[in-house]
């Protein structure tokens, strides 16, 4: 099973709430960036992983996680043998923890027959984190509350998308990017609603609708990252933006600009960063 990564189109943060949490608005778009897992009954549940830094999580494994999560709201007294093949960079902004553990829930609902709706499964999802209800629909939602509020929406045409990815040792980054915002960062979610507007219009998203609350801080807090925006776009980059918490910058360009992607990321490949090309996904390819 596929478990995609995705970018945030856009991402607002309107306040916090009184439970800790931050309201956000925010439209995800998955991409043909993926994990593979795989499922096979077992006594218990245990896990593989080609990644020694996912395998030594344990407890704090997400896929590990879903499957118990799965197990313990139906009362399920099967095991299941899931091996994770990882494609998806490590605390990236991308999702991959999530998709992961959407995936799981999806593939442990078919492995054990228990015939649970995509309701059902979003339930259990919300416990687990905010992004994984987003996982179990798709491929383009917006995304509102602190994650658990998920409207499916009109994907934008085939676009190709161009991530550089770099690494940085932040423990409880997503944490630690939230307790480092000001109040002039946040924002009221009317770039997010207008560009709901334009995909509900079918249009390409246009630079003017993408942005993403935690950039300024991000651009602080993962030192050299500003550099790396600015060789994005001498490269040939269109607009650069960061995913979700980050760091991965991306930058997207229509379906007919399919070479120039390509060249960017030769480019930036060249340069010796971590670059990767893709594109977004619409219903058609989720099929």
């Amino acid at each position: 099973m596929s478990a995609y990564a995705k970018i945030n189109l856009s991402f607002e943060v309107i306040g916090r709430r009184d439970d800790g949490y931050h309201d956000i608005i925010t439209v995800m778009q998955m991409i043909d960036l993926h994990d593979t897992l795989t499922f096979t009954p077992a006594e218990d549940l245990t896990t593989h992983t080609d990644l020694p830094q996912l395998a030594s999580e344990g407890e704090n494994n997400l896929v590990l996680k879903a499957a118990r999560a799965l197990r313990e709201a139906r009362q399920v007294q099967k095991g299941a043998h899931i091996i994770l093949e990882k494609s998806i960079p490590l605390s990236a902004g991308l999702g991959g923890g999530s998709s992961d553990a959407a995936a799981t829930l999806l593939g442990l609902n078919e492995l054990w027959e228990l015939k649970l709706s995509r309701a059902a499964l979003r339930e259990i999802a919300c416990d687990i984190g905010s992004d994984v209800p987003f996982f179990l629909g798709g491929p383009t939602a917006l995304v509102e509350g602190r994650g658990e509020r998920v409207t499916t929406v009109p994907s934008p045409p085939g676009c190709w998308v161009v991530l550089v990815f770099g690494h940085y040792n932040l423990a409880n980054k997503t944490q630690h990017l939230y307790n480092n915002l000001h109040k002039k960062d946040m924002s009221d979610g009317n770039t997010t609603r207008r560009l709901l507007a334009s995909l509900l219009d079918g249009n390409f998203p246009g630079p003017n609708l993408l942005a993403n609350t935690f950039e300024r801080v991000a651009y602080n807090v993962f030192d050299g990252l500003e550099a790396v925006r600015h060789k994005v776009l001498l490269a040939g980059g269109r607009e650069v933006h960061l995913s979700g918490s980050g760091p991965t910058l991306f930058t997207i360009f229509p379906p007919s600009h399919e070479s120039r992607a390509k060249t960017l990321h030769q480019t930036l490949q060249s340069q010796g960063l971590e670059a990767y090309i893709t594109h977004t996904l619409t219903k058609r390819d989720l099929v």
